[in-house]
């Protein structure tokens, strides 16, 4: 295999087995074998690293260009509408979204990872994803349209921006309570016509609930007092139903989206998103910062609800590493009672290939499999079981990476961590 190059480490973690003394060896983009180092030693040019490979990691869901309002994720607040309220003051003071959002691509390559659900709410920081050559997908989010103000000129100024991306992207209506009935309906369709993958933040906020569906609430009068109070929610006394169900009946859920959050979400809720194929990416520590309450981590798997992980962005999150929020969700599922053996192999899944599934792209990335990409992530960790080890990665949290490979290129090693080849 002329130009083949074979990553080897005391363990490699599939995504699907795990081998001792493994080795994954790579031509050009594309993962070419994955085996024993015995095995592909003579396939090309070996390079050793001490702990584990494993599938790049997956950020399913955050918001690059927020890097430069990190200051907010340090913080704390009472309720998502305090926050909210200091989100937008921060945000009318800042600008430069690009340079922002390259930031905090690199952040996240120096955490390991590998793919990134970019949701972007400035054209000028649409295709950092693409310049950066990062994969995953450029989310386009809509928010604070009415229904006549979007058919009049938001729908072609959305379809407008969309035209320029330069590498995946996607749609992205913001929330069920961020944008009129007609608008959320609307987008539902357009996505689907455009073939394109969507992303929406569903059930974040204890009063999204009464906002939907009663327009009323703190997150209701939230929104009058920001001029939205013509919204068909607001005027007419919300839908009297729960957000997801909202969310379901102007085909917003499907196998083409994955929702953020879902905290607030009861037994109904959780098997309409499985119903629809909708896979939930969960973003604890973001969830913390914002006073609100966990996740549902340990029904999600109890019921088989597809999972992925996000961090969020800086606004709202400490890091952009995904394996800080894997510790989190840990935590948070023994604390909610999750006894089963196979926690961490669903968190690990979670962040890796549940994430690629959340995009669609599970065909591409999310396990280390030969025809893939050629995307890994070198850990720091290794234990004498491959049990152990597994247990160790999901529970050690931030900081673990100490090698990123993206299409078969190292972006990123660790200051005093060097691969002997």
């Amino acid at each position: 295999m002329t130009g083949t190059r074979v990553h080897t480490a005391p363990w490699v973690l599939t995504g699907t087995r795990a081998i001792r003394h493994g080795a994954v060896a790579v031509t050009g983009s594309r993962i070419a074998e994955v085996g024993s180092v015995d095995e592909l030693r003579s396939a090309g040019e070996v390079v050793e690293w001490s702990g584990t490979l494993i599938p790049g990691l997956v950020n399913a869901y955050t918001h690059l260009q927020y890097t430069h309002m990190a200051a907010l994720g340090q913080s704390s607040y009472d309720s998502f509408e305090a926050w909210s309220t200091a989100f937008e003051a921060e945000y009318s003071r800042r600008g430069d979204w690009r340079a922002s959002a390259e930031l905090g691509l690199e952040a996240a390559i120096r955490s390991g990872t590998t793919a990134i659900g970019d949701v972007v709410t400035h054209a000028e920081a649409l295709n950092v994803l693409s310049a950066g050559r990062m994969h995953g997908i450029a989310y386009w989010e809509v928010m604070a349209w009415h229904d006549t103000d979007w058919s009049e000129r938001g729908r072609q100024e959305t379809l407008a921006v969309l035209a320029q991306a330069t590498g995946p992207v996607g749609l992205s209506p913001h929330a069920p309570y961020s944008l009129d009935t007609g608008v959320l309906d609307d987008l539902g369709r357009l996505a689907r016509e455009l073939g394109l993958r969507s992303h929406v933040h569903v059930a974040e906020s204890s009063a999204e609930h009464d906002y939907i569906a009663d327009g009323a609430g703190p997150l209701a009068e939230q929104w009058r007092a920001w001029g939205h109070g013509e919204f068909a929610l607001l005027r007419g006394g919300g839908a009297a139903v729960r957000p997801v169900i909202y969310a379901d009946t102007l085909g917003v859920l499907g196998a083409h989206t994955h929702i953020a959050h879902g905290i607030y979400v009861d037994a109904d809720d959780r098997a309409r998103l499985r119903d629809t194929g909708t896979v939930v990416a969960l973003c604890p520590r973001s969830n913390e910062v914002l006073g609100l309450d966990a996740a549902p981590v340990a029904d999600y798997l109890r019921e088989g609800n597809p999972i992925a992980v996000g961090t969020d962005s800086l606004s709202s999150s400490p890091s952009v590493d995904v394996l800080a929020d894997v510790a989190a969700l840990h935590r948070i599922a023994r604390d909610q009672g999750y006894t089963a053996p196979d926690l961490h192999a669903r968190l690990f899944t979670a962040a890796t290939a549940g994430g690629a599934a959340a995009m669609g792209l599970g065909d591409e990335f999310g396990t280390l499999t030969a025809g893939k990409l050629a995307d890994i992530t070198v850990l720091g960790i290794e234990e004498s079981t491959a049990a152990d080890t597994l247990a160790a990665i999901v529970e050690a949290g931030e900081g673990s990476a100490v090698a990123t490979i993206i299409d078969g290129e190292t972006r990123f090693v660790r200051t005093a961590v060097s691969a002997q080849r």
